[in-house]
């Protein structure tokens, strides 16, 4: 099977699960790190802001409720039916399309910054997708990117955040022994699974002309906590294009 499907389907079987929780997510005090991460990183208001893999729409409601303008990409459309839902429950103003994150359906520089989570490490084509978020950002604009080595959880068989129950925070709740099998051949079958990262990253980014990029490997720490996977810590790759 092509994939990109595998990634859909999945995707599309995760979505409301996945949803529940970001909802907990929302509720709880990491969103306030996540804003004051966020915050630091994107000062002001009223910035155009692309938030590229938006899931169930959690980085697009913190930002909109920031009075950002946001916009939620996602290639799942049932991921985009939570996020809308999201939104609309907490009344926050914020737009969502269906799109791949590799080919994206924006004219060039047209966005302040561009802003994903765990996105990168699912992609294909990972350098296209990097070319494709640098297209759209406006001169001096800032990319923002959270990712994770989750190559490195599957092949360490790390069990943290997994099979959680629906009221956590942090990990997946309503996974299955095939839904955990599905997605640890998913993952170690994508390019970045055999990456240094995010040394990868920045390399890349330098190639792509930025100027102005690096990466900040105590994030999770920061934001997430004793919640961070310890064989997949998070981090963040920044560049100002």
């Amino acid at each position: 099977m092509d994939i990109e499907k595998r990634v859909l389907d999945y995707w599309t079987v995760r979505a409301h699960d996945f949803g529940i929780v970001r909802r907990n997510e929302i509720r709880d005090g990491v969103s306030a790190r996540w804003g004051a991460e966020l915050d630091s990183l994107l000062p002001g208001s009223g910035l155009r802001i692309l938030d590229v893999g938006t899931g169930t729409g959690y980085f697009a409601v913190l930002l909109g409720a920031k009075g950002h303008d946001v916009i939620g990409i996602d290639l799942t459309p049932a991921m985009i039916d939570e996020a809308k839902a999201l939104a609309g429950d907490l009344g926050v103003s914020a737009e969502f399309e269906v799109m791949d994150a590799q080919s994206l359906g924006f004219p060039d520089e047209c966005f302040d910054a561009v802003v994903t989570r765990n996105l990168t490490w699912t992609l294909p084509a990972p350098e296209r997708a990097y070319a494709e978020w640098l297209r759209v950002l406006k001169p001096g604009g800032m990319l923002l990117n959270f990712d994770a080595s989750y190559g490195d959880n599957v092949r360490n068989n790390e069990k943290n955040g997994t099979h959680l129950p629906e009221g956590k925070v942090y990990g997946h709740c309503g996974m299955t022994p095939e839904l955990e099998t599905a997605n640890a051949k998913i993952t170690l079958s994508m390019p970045m699974s055999k990456t240094l990262r995010p040394e990868w990253d920045t390399e890349l980014l330098e190639s792509l002309g930025c100027s102005d990029c690096g990466f900040d490997k105590a994030v999770g720490t920061r934001i997430l906590g004793k919640n961070d996977l310890a064989d997949a810590p998070m981090f963040l790759v920044w560049a100002r294009k």
